[in-house]
């Protein structure tokens, strides 16, 4: 994913308080935190081969075990986050009754789109699509045609709502927690309605933090894994270095570590913003490029070939848990989409935080829309323009010069083989290093922002000391997995540290609907008090109007009546007064009005 622009919109909360240069506002949650990064750290840079054949046990285990639950949980995501779009709750303001959209449309879409790109679109934008064409999914026959088809459906399905849904459940509950309760930046805040205030504060609220806080460092140590990587594929391929070794990847790692850490110093403004701005212009300029350049028509069909195939096999593909392909399906499962699950989950909190802040005053229904459907269909367009292209190279036999038969798809060098066979190929391969360069660099700034944040309880503007610290963790942990085993370490790093944030994920689906409805069945009761009102008003209204009309019709009569009376009972009086007797009249009025007038 990308990075946090400079436009976001700081939370509304009290001036802090002075502090200590080097204080640690949540000591509760940032020692924690750091303790087991770091042991983590050190446990892998001294044992690699051990921690290696460690993690590939446990990968073993939890696709075996566990990669069921991935499954279920992410299908339920998806049926969660389009059901709060289209419910009851969709008119719900992230923000203040009052409160306007802080960015337009055109705006937010732009920075939706720029949480949607990042590392892990140019590492895999051509080498997965060519990969499951090549390499079927265990289960997949056909001619070329079904297995291209098919290795379309499944990229879309690993790249396209579901991702976005497991983003939309954490942003969603972001967003309501710091926009209309007004509540500090930090995960534990999300899960107020179902655990409470006290909970929240106490040391339950502690492990959700930290929870969070190792689950988004090592989502963002596998993508800058996977950049470093493409990078050192890159310059290989364009004769900078030679043999691309683990040490090589431990200099790239550190130097762009180290130019990461000097943008975290200069600042959001000076640093993320113009760096993010110029890496969204060179990626749009590759994507052109790359259509433009190559069989631009077919491209085009592929796309919307592609969405329709998708949609005709989503349900299938997102309940597929390789049950009737033996130990060759639970191998694809870890590989590709349990992995990718556990990323995302694991990048959540980062990417939550991000679109909940570009958020305020939308309605529920906009932001799942915008969440949902923008990023998705730049996503759909990227690999359609760049694995579609790869696949018709490939087509043609013998690889298409994209990869080695006798070695296989090494998933950084595609990438790089494919933009040399376009024309302009070495211009666009320099493009390509520095898309996924700045991609590094501005992940680690804006993820170090992010960490740094949920460390310090929620404090939008935490200290840069700590912030270069977490830039430079982000790195180690790079390291120290890219050593303990390469991409399969950092794939089993995502899935392992995504199973406790899907339990804190869950509860955020359960917080958000017990808030949004309490505060549905609030807006209930003020509309039948409203309707009442009104319908009181109304009424009144038109009786009175009705009365001024017919009134001789109700009560004409009765009132001649009355009128009479009176006439009648003035008319004796005064006779009686005239014959002078008092007394006389008196008995004579009791006789009509039963109780004698005041005298």
């Amino acid at each position: 994913m990308s990075a946090l622009p400079d436009a976001l919109p700081a939370v509304e909360s009290d001036p802090p308080a002075p502090r200590k240069r080097f204080a640690v506002p949540a000591p509760r949650v940032f020692y924690p935190a750091l303790g087991i990064i770091l042991a983590v750290v050190i446990v892998a840079i001294a044992f690699p081969v051990r921690t290696g054949s460690v993690l590939a046990l446990l990968q073993g285990w939890v696709v075996a075990g566990l990669g069921p639950y991935y499954v279920v949980i992410v299908a339920a995501f998806v049926v969660f986050a389009i059901w709060m779009g289209l419910s009851r709750f969709g008119d719900i303001k992230l923000g203040k009754d009052d409160d306007e959209p802080e960015f337009g449309i055109m705006s937010w879409f732009a920075m939706l789109f720029a949480a949607g790109m990042g590392i892990g679109l140019v590492f895999w934008g051509a080498s997965e699509p060519l990969t499951f064409f090549v390499t079927p999914k265990p289960g997949v026959e056909g001619d070329s045609a079904d297995l291209a088809s098919a290795a379309m459906s499944q990229t879309f399905l690993h790249w396209g709502f579901h991702a976005w849904a497991i983003y939309a459940v954490v942003g969603l509950a972001l967003a309501y927690s710091i926009h209309r309760k007004g509540r500090p930046v930090s995960i534990r805040w999300a899960l107020e309605p179902l655990l409470g205030t006290r909970r929240v504060k106490g040391r339950l609220g502690d492990a959700i933090d930290v929870i969070a806080i190792v689950g988004t460092l090592f989502g963002v140590a596998t993508s800058l894994g996977l950049g470093v990587k493409q990078i050192a594929a890159g310059l290989s391929y364009l004769g900078v270095v030679g043999e691309v070794t683990n040490t090589l990847l431990v200099i790239l790692i550190v130097v762009i570590t180290i130019i990461a850490t000097a943008s975290v110093v200069s600042g959001v403004g000076k640093g993320i913003k113009w760096l993010s701005n110029i890496n969204l212009g060179m990626a749009g300029l590759l994507l052109v490029a790359v259509l433009l350049l190559g069989p631009t028509m077919y491209l085009l069909r592929l796309l919307v070939q592609s969405i329709g195939g998708y949609f005709q096999n989503v349900v299938g593909l997102t309940f597929d848990t390789g049950a009737f392909t033996g130990d060759a399906g639970l191998d694809f499962q870890g590989a590709w989409t349990v992995f990718y699950w556990g990323w995302w989950i694991s990048w959540a909190p980062f990417v939550g935080v991000f679109i909940a802040r570009i958020s305020r005053g939308r309605t529920v229904r906009q932001f799942i829309a915008g969440v949902l459907l923008v990023p998705t269909l730049v996503t759909f367009v990227w690999f359609a323009v760049m694995g579609g292209s790869a696949i018709r190279q490939a087509w043609e036999g013998d690889g298409g010069g994209l990869f080695d038969p006798e070695v296989g798809i090494i998933p950084e060098n595609v990438l790089f083989n494919f933009l040399g066979s376009l024309p302009f190929g070495a211009i666009l391969s320099v493009l390509a290093v520095l898309v996924v360069a700045i991609f590094f660099i501005t992940s680690a700034d804006s993820g170090s922002l992010v960490i740094d944040m949920l460390a310090s309880g929620g404090d939008t503007n935490p200290p840069k000391w700590s912030r270069i610290m977490w830039a430079s963790l982000g790195g180690l942990v790079a390291i120290a997995l890219l050593l303990a085993g390469g991409l399969a370490a950092l794939q089993t790093g995502a899935i392992l540290t995504a199973i406790p944030v899907s339990i804190v994920m869950i509860g955020m689906c359960i917080a958000t609907y017990k808030a949004l409805n309490a505060e549905h069945q609030v807006l209930v009761r003020a509309e039948r008090r409203a309707r009442k009102n009104e319908l009181s008003r109304r009424i009144g209204e038109k009786v009175t109007e009705h009365l001024e009309e017919n009134f001789d019709e109700h009560f004409g009569d009765q009132v001649d009546d009355r009128i009479n009376a009176a006439l009648a009972d003035a008319t004796l009086s005064d006779a009686a007064l005239s014959d002078g007797t008092a007394d006389d009249a008196k008995k004579r009025w009791r006789l009509g009005r039963k109780q004698p007038p005041q005298v």
